[in-house]
């Protein structure tokens, strides 16, 4: 099987002991694509040192996570926007690389509030950095979906394309994602006990569906409450594979498939 892990961190500190091996299971467990999100102008170099170490394997997005939009999100913005507009990136003297998405970004109300006109203002720009590059948009959204919804509207009909990644939303949300033509990403969440996001897949198919561990958070059962990696993909895989009634390599092709078309990717051989 061939996976994408659509949403990994590989770059932050919990693999800085053994980022190598992290890598090197994944490939092994069929998982030869990671898309690394960008968090903030902190983290870029980091992130980017993961895409010079691992080429091929690793593809950077560039974004202002909302978490990171403060007082001081213009000049983080700043340097998102300008070092996304440059276009491109060298890896080495003889290889340029291109970026795969504009994220993550999004609105994020769950950890503070008092930044909601900062993160609308940082959203939209990053909106119109991803229509005028022609990138998909990865949105992160917790307990924001309404404040989403609304901001996307202003958008309908001019080719905008992203997902929502981890997404946590019920039936109604799930539907309306699929109604602006928009992925989900499915990550550790749908192996829970008590998750919803089984029923709620169900019932709209696979059609939108592409898969993320956003490693390190959110491991996946057998392995809840430990360190997420990308190799864990496979219980995702299998947990999908359980819902839908299809083997795990038809799952797996399928949204390998999905996340090809999105991200505009070489198909892997």
């Amino acid at each position: 099987m061939n996976l994408i892990d659509t949403h990994a961190h590989l770059y932050l500190p919990e693999f800085d002991s053994d980022r190598d091996s992290v890598v090197a299971r994944a490939v092994r467990d069929g998982v030869n694509t990671m898309l690394l999100p960008n968090i903030d102008k902190e983290s870029f170099p980091k992130m980017m040192n993961a895409v010079t170490r691992y080429p091929g394997i690793c593809l950077p997005m560039i974004g202002l996570h909302p978490t990171s939009v403060k007082e001081d999100y213009e000049a983080e913005l700043e340097f998102i926007l300008d070092t996304a507009n440059r276009g491109e990136f060298i890896l080495d003297t003889a290889n340029r690389g291109e970026f795969i998405a504009v994220g993550e970004t999004g609105i994020d109300l769950y950890w503070d509030k008092q930044f909601l006109q900062n993160q609308i203002i940082a959203f939209r720009k990053q909106i119109d950095l991803a229509l005028s590059l022609n990138l998909p948009i990865v949105i992160h959204a917790r307990e924001s979906f309404d404040q989403i919804f609304e901001i996307l509207a202003d958008y309908k009909g001019k080719g905008l394309t992203g997902v929502f990644h981890a997404f946590t939303g019920g039936e109604k949300e799930f539907r309306s994602v699929l109604d602006i033509e928009f992925m989900v990403g499915i990550g550790g969440i749908i192996t829970f006990k008590n998750s919803n996001l089984p029923q709620v897949i169900a019932s709209a198919g696979i059609t939108n569906i592409i898969l993320e561990t956003d490693s390190p958070y959110l491991a996946p059962v057998p392995h809840r409450g430990q360190r997420n990696e990308s190799s864990y993909l496979g219980f995702i895989n299998y947990k999908v594979a359980t819902i839908f009634g299809l083997s795990a390599a038809e799952v797996a092709n399928i949204t390998t498939s999905n996340a090809i078309r999105l991200f505009n990717l070489q198909k892997p051989e």
